[in-house]
Protein backbone atom coordinates (compact mmCIF):
# COMPACT_ATOMS: atom_id res chain seq x y z
CA UNK A 1 0.00 0.00 0.00
CA UNK A 2 2.83 2.56 0.94
CA UNK A 3 4.15 1.82 -2.44
CA UNK A 4 0.97 3.15 -4.16
CA UNK A 5 1.04 6.15 -2.04
CA UNK A 6 4.42 7.40 -3.39
CA UNK A 7 3.69 7.01 -7.25
CA UNK A 8 0.00 8.41 -6.53
CA UNK A 9 1.59 12.61 -5.99
CA UNK A 10 3.45 11.88 -9.51
CA UNK A 11 0.50 10.45 -11.14
CA UNK A 12 -1.47 13.54 -9.56
CA UNK A 13 0.87 16.25 -11.30
CA UNK A 14 0.78 14.19 -14.74
CA UNK A 15 -2.97 14.92 -14.89
CA UNK A 16 -2.56 18.10 -14.48
CA UNK A 17 -0.33 19.00 -16.96
CA UNK A 18 -1.41 20.29 -20.24
CA UNK A 19 -1.39 18.09 -23.11
CA UNK A 20 1.23 19.46 -24.59
CA UNK A 21 3.12 18.96 -21.81
CA UNK A 22 2.00 15.30 -21.26
CA UNK A 23 3.09 14.65 -24.97
CA UNK A 24 6.22 16.50 -24.51
CA UNK A 25 6.85 13.89 -21.14
CA UNK A 26 6.13 10.94 -23.22
CA UNK A 27 7.94 11.98 -26.06
CA UNK A 28 10.88 12.61 -24.19
CA UNK A 29 10.84 9.31 -22.76
CA UNK A 30 10.72 7.41 -25.65
CA UNK A 31 13.79 9.52 -27.07
CA UNK A 32 15.51 8.36 -24.50
CA UNK A 33 14.64 4.99 -24.45
CA UNK A 34 15.15 5.21 -28.34
CA UNK A 35 19.09 6.80 -27.62
CA UNK A 36 19.67 3.95 -25.01
CA UNK A 37 19.11 1.48 -27.62
CA UNK A 38 20.89 3.00 -30.27
CA UNK A 39 23.87 3.13 -27.98
CA UNK A 40 22.95 -0.34 -26.84
CA UNK A 41 23.15 -1.80 -30.50
CA UNK A 42 26.41 -0.33 -31.00
CA UNK A 43 28.01 -1.28 -28.02
CA UNK A 44 26.90 -4.37 -27.44
CA UNK A 45 24.83 -6.02 -30.12
CA UNK A 46 27.92 -4.94 -32.76
CA UNK A 47 30.48 -6.92 -30.78
CA UNK A 48 28.27 -10.22 -30.46
CA UNK A 49 26.51 -10.04 -33.97
CA UNK A 50 27.36 -7.91 -36.94
CA UNK A 51 24.63 -9.14 -39.34
CA UNK A 52 22.00 -8.05 -36.15
CA UNK A 53 23.94 -4.66 -35.87
CA UNK A 54 23.50 -3.74 -39.14
CA UNK A 55 19.89 -4.82 -39.55
CA UNK A 56 18.82 -2.85 -36.00
CA UNK A 57 21.19 0.14 -36.98
CA UNK A 58 18.12 1.21 -39.74
CA UNK A 59 14.93 1.07 -37.82
CA UNK A 60 16.69 2.51 -34.55
CA UNK A 61 17.91 5.21 -36.18
CA UNK A 62 15.11 6.18 -37.89
CA UNK A 63 13.06 5.92 -34.68
CA UNK A 64 15.85 7.74 -32.97
CA UNK A 65 15.62 10.64 -35.71
CA UNK A 66 12.33 11.22 -35.85
CA UNK A 67 11.83 10.95 -31.53
CA UNK A 68 14.77 13.65 -31.54
CA UNK A 69 12.97 16.22 -34.57
CA UNK A 70 9.85 15.82 -32.87
CA UNK A 71 11.23 16.37 -28.98
CA UNK A 72 13.21 19.47 -30.53
CA UNK A 73 10.52 20.95 -31.92
CA UNK A 74 7.72 20.82 -29.37
CA UNK A 75 10.59 22.15 -26.84
CA UNK A 76 10.91 24.85 -29.18
CA UNK A 77 6.90 25.00 -29.10
CA UNK A 78 6.25 24.28 -25.11
CA UNK A 79 9.22 27.68 -24.58
CA UNK A 80 6.79 29.93 -26.25
CA UNK A 81 3.43 28.60 -24.64
CA UNK A 82 4.84 28.33 -21.18
CA UNK A 83 7.44 31.34 -21.46
CA UNK A 84 10.29 29.12 -20.33
CA UNK A 85 13.44 31.51 -20.52
CA UNK A 86 16.19 31.39 -23.14
CA UNK A 87 18.77 29.05 -20.49
CA UNK A 88 15.75 26.49 -19.68
CA UNK A 89 14.88 25.86 -23.16
CA UNK A 90 18.87 25.21 -23.72
CA UNK A 91 19.61 23.71 -20.65
CA UNK A 92 16.52 20.95 -21.86
CA UNK A 93 18.11 21.25 -25.34
CA UNK A 94 21.45 19.59 -24.57
CA UNK A 95 20.20 17.26 -22.16
CA UNK A 96 18.35 15.47 -24.82
CA UNK A 97 22.16 15.47 -26.27
CA UNK A 98 23.47 13.08 -23.40
CA UNK A 99 22.59 9.82 -22.54
CA UNK A 100 19.91 9.80 -19.70
CA UNK A 101 19.63 13.80 -19.92
CA UNK A 102 15.58 13.72 -21.25
CA UNK A 103 15.00 11.75 -17.73
CA UNK A 104 16.98 14.01 -15.88
CA UNK A 105 15.48 17.67 -18.03
CA UNK A 106 11.81 15.60 -17.13
CA UNK A 107 12.53 15.25 -13.42
CA UNK A 108 14.60 18.68 -13.32
CA UNK A 109 12.62 21.15 -14.86
CA UNK A 110 9.30 20.10 -16.45
CA UNK A 111 7.62 19.03 -13.46
CA UNK A 112 8.35 22.11 -11.85
CA UNK A 113 5.97 23.50 -14.16
CA UNK A 114 2.85 22.12 -12.79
Amino acid sequence: MRIIGQKLPMLRLYLKMSKMLRFFTIIGYLEGVSYLALFFNMLVIKNVELDLYQQLLFPIGMAHGILFITYVVLASMLKIELKWSFKKYLLIFIASLIPFGTFYSEKKWVYKEI
